[in-house]
């Protein structure tokens, strides 16, 4: 994978691939090519996933914090 590529782009193109292997590929480095891209795609999916749930969690700690000040006041 080159470049910086966003999720959603990175979502189709694994898509497509899995589309491809699923109908079959006759040549075996071909098979072989798109197995790896389709390995480092959901790769970097699950990783950028890990980073908004972690972002998320921490924007919802952030506001459970104030919304106990808020209630001790």
């Amino acid at each position: 994978m080159k470049g910086k590529i966003k999720f959603e782009s990175a979502l189709i193109r694994l898509e497509e691939i899995v589309h491809k292997l699923e109908e079959g590929v006759d040549e075996l480095d071909k098979i072989v090519d798109l197995f790896e891209e389709g390995s480092e795609l959901a790769d970097f999916c699950n990783k950028k996933l890990e980073k908004i749930e972690n972002k998320i969690e921490i924007v919802t700690n952030k506001i459970h914090k104030t919304e106990n000040i808020a209630e001790e006041i």
